[in-house]
């Protein structure tokens, strides 16, 4: 039986990050991984919650990213939490370090998904949040919400 290898899956997103990171710039890059990562990938066995990346020789690695072992998996099982490289070009690599070293942000994953057959990351360029920032975001989202229920009752004719 054939698998479906077109288009966008998630695996898995990281929700925290957005409300304790500002957001600056996102980026695609591909991951180097063993193959019974990639099946327990296929059975959505991830976390990126406590994950980050960092820039060591030129190079780009994910750390902290959580893919749990594979079930079938013999000895050839792979370490749950391993340092994995990432694939980004010479010139995406020297950018963020620039941003990294000089900007004072940090290298976030948002999400993993497979795009065509071949597992992606999408990595943040951000930049911490305070905790008044987070509040001020909240009651932000919590004000929209509340004139969207006001729109869609007035619009529904109930007032």
């Amino acid at each position: 039986m054939a698998r479906d290898t077109t288009g966008r899956k998630l695996i898995a997103s990281n929700k925290k990050a957005r409300h304790d990171y500002l957001v600056i710039d996102t980026i695609e890059a591909g991951i180097v991984l063993t193959g019974t990562e990639v099946k327990s990938l296929r059975e959505g066995r991830a976390s990126l919650v406590e994950g980050y990346a960092t820039i060591t020789d030129n190079e780009v690695w994910l750390r902290n990213v959580h893919i749990l072992e594979y079930l079938q998996g013999t000895w050839t099982n792979h370490a749950a939490r391993r340092p994995r490289k990432l694939l980004l070009h010479r010139r995406q690599i020297a950018k963020l370090a620039a941003e990294v070293r000089d900007g004072g942000h940090a290298l976030v994953p948002l999400s993993l998904y497979f795009l065509d057959g071949k597992v992606k990351l999408e990595l943040a360029l951000a930049k911490g949040k305070k905790t008044y920032d987070k509040r001020h975001a909240l009651a932000e989202r919590d004000a929209n919400r509340e004139i969207q229920r006001e729109v869609s009752r007035r619009y529904k004719g109930q007032i």
